[in-house]
């Protein structure tokens, strides 16, 4: 069965999962370590593509992102091909060193966001690379000891994962880490990571479930969601949401168009693009998502990474007003 394209565009949510060849490890030291985690955090900085999640194992990666405008599969490429390079070098050894495919999720923020930072910063704890809770807090080899203020990455967007769980840093903090705790026991959630419609439902239990109901439910292994996040991500890649404004041709007059809305109504650009939900910043980010997708054309993940919300959200803004 021929392979099918990822589907990405500028501000979508992708878990990636990295895999060596043939189940190989793709770190063997502490050295290899370091300059797996110094290459993603320059590419980061570098391409603007914001890392909330990661972690490094011994044979394979976890990393959730978001992708800019270099896209997933630039920046894949070169964080891989880079490292790869330079890890065979050092090893003395030749060929591939990952799996020729990485896998990609696009992921619903809104349903999914806090799961699988949880889920991918566990990873460590359960490879038993490291014993407690308590290691994984100042744990180097993942995004976790970042939020919790024990490790150092300039590079990774701390302060959005934090402000799902708080308005303050410190409240936030642990509020996060007891989250993280009650996830231990959950095990290895195959349903985050599996089949499209298992994954989306959260297990095969559930879907059997929905058969004997007659119920159904479009599914994409691609993507992590609803039917109708699944729906609306595969309309946009078919192109039926058209993409008139290229961000690269344009971004002054994007730019221009929220600038004078935020100008008029009188609301700070910051507050809506940090994602506020206080109902002024809520109405006028829905007034300049209905331009943007309308009347400049622009697409629903673009919109929302210009203004701090999910594409889920952009998507939902723009039914409501139809």
């Amino acid at each position: 069965m021929p392979r099918r394209a990822r589907l990405d565009a500028p501000g979508t949510l992708h878990h990636v999962i990295v895999r060596g060849i043939e189940r190989r490890r793709i770190v063997n030291d502490v050295s290899d370590r370091k300059n797996f985690v110094k290459r993603l955090g320059e590419l980061s900085a570098g391409t603007k593509t914001s890392i909330y999640a990661w972690a490094l194992l011994t044979n394979h990666a976890h990393i959730l992102l978001r992708s800019a405008e270099i896209g997933l599969a630039g920046f894949m490429r070169r964080l891989l091909t880079g490292y790869a390079i330079t890890y065979n070098r050092r090893h003395r050894r030749w060929g591939h060193l990952f799996q020729n495919r990485y896998k990609s999720i696009i992921c619903d923020e809104d349903a999914y966001f806090t799961e699988l930072v949880r889920y991918i910063h566990l990873n460590p704890l359960r490879a038993k690379l490291i014993k407690s809770l308590a290691q994984l807090d100042r744990y180097r080899w993942s995004g976790h000891g970042v939020l919790m203020g024990k490790v150092k990455n300039d590079w990774q967007n701390r302060d959005y994962v934090l402000k799902w769980f708080g308005k303050k840093q410190g409240e936030a903090k642990s509020a996060y880490r007891n989250y993280v705790k009650k996830g231990i026991d959950q095990g290895r959630r195959p349903e985050l990571v599996g089949g499209g419609l298992i994954r989306s439902l959260g297990g095969w239990s559930a879907v059997k479930a929905m058969r004997r109901s007659g119920e159904r439910e479009l599914s994409d292994d691609r993507i992590l969601g609803s039917g109708e996040f699944v729906e609306q991500i595969i309309k946009e890649a078919q192109g039926k949401i058209i993409y008139q404004l290229p961000v690269k041709e344009h971004p002054q007059k994007i730019d221009e168009f929220i600038t004078q809305i935020c100008k008029n109504e009188k609301v700070s650009i910051e507050e809506l693009k940090a994602g506020s939900r206080h109902k002024e910043a809520s109405r006028v980010r829905a007034r300049i998502a209905i331009g943007l997708v309308r009347t400049q054309g622009v697409a629903l993940a673009e919109v929302a990474r210009r203004l701090g919300v999910s594409t889920s959200a952009i998507s939902k803004i723009i039914k409501r007003a139809s």
